[in-house]
């Protein structure tokens, strides 16, 4: 695996590839598979694993795959808006550490804006550094707007990263929120890379695909991951497409490929609302 990194605004470097473990848990008969797919991942050099306290019990599958070689990883994991409470969020922080088998999460996000207000989940994001339960804290989810207010707060700036849907089929960020998050060296966090494999089935990347001996997958996942200050977190379980996904990380994209690629999937010219799924 070609190692790429990207800074947070703290300084520390981390992979521009992760391991997305959306919907893994769910069934107890896939669990074997999805913890074999994420050790093939650490195995072949991926050293970021993405998951959340929502998506059943992948924080389960996660510390079964990094049982016994957890130094070395960059955990991250999410909090529910329903737990973002001061209390909340250090009781869910605290499960979230139990069922990952790990006493640190480097990076914690809040999943979605919910009701609570941001200077108390931001207080509780704090007080879980300062015990040393987190190392970094972020959010997901959250447009221009929501990061105006979040910089707003007392260590609202302490963010680290922003963790929303982009792929070449969903670029509307770029428009506002991606400028404003380069301005502060924040990292952008894509979820769903290649558009819940829609991109994959795309007619409009074969062409370049055909070039670089790639498959369209490829093509959509190393467009994401060459956009500055950009982290990809594509979910697999099949070790075919671990292994074609990590194998995206060595395809160089060049200008022609590039130039191509924005006819095909334009660019915003105005303001769109922030797209989720």
């Amino acid at each position: 695996m070609t190692t790429r990194t990207t800074k947070l605004p703290c300084g520390e470097a981390v992979p521009v590839f992760g391991l997305g473990t959306w919907k893994m848990g769910e069934a107890q008969s896939r669990f074997a598979d999805e913890v074999a797919a994420l050790r093939l991942g650490l195995d072949l050099g991926a050293t970021l694993i993405d998951t959340a306290e929502m998506y059943a019990d992948a924080e389960l599958v996660v510390a079964e795959a990094v049982k016994g070689r957890r130094d070395g990883l960059f955990l991250v994991s999410k909090v529910l808006p329903s737990n973002a409470a001061r209390a909340g969020a250090i009781a869910a922080c605290e499960r979230s550490l139990k069922r990952l088998g790990t006493d640190r999460i480097d990076l914690y996000l809040l999943h979605w804006r919910g009701g609570v207000p941001l200077a108390e989940t931001v207080a509780a994001f704090e007080a879980l550094k300062a015990a040393g339960k987190i190392r970094h804290w972020g959010v997901s989810n959250f447009d221009l707007d929501d990061m105006d207010e979040l910089e707003g707060v007392p260590s609202g700036s302490a963010c680290q990263a922003n963790q929303v849907l982009y792929n070449l089929a969903r670029r509307g960020i770029e428009f506002d929120l991606m400028p404003w998050s380069r301005k502060r060296a924040l990292s952008i966090m894509a979820y769903s890379p290649v558009d819940q494999g829609a991109l994959a089935r795309s007619g409009k990347l074969d062409a370049i695909a055909t070039r670089h001996d790639a498959t369209a997958a490829q093509v959509a996942l190393a467009w994401t991951i060459s956009q500055a200050g950009v982290i990809a977190i594509p979910k697999a379980v099949r070790p075919r497409h671990v292994r074609d996904n990590i194998a995206a990380l060595d395809i160089k994209l060049t200008p022609q490929d590039l130039a191509e690629l924005d006819k095909a999937f334009p660019p915003p010219q105005r303001k769109r609302p922030l797209e989720m799924i």
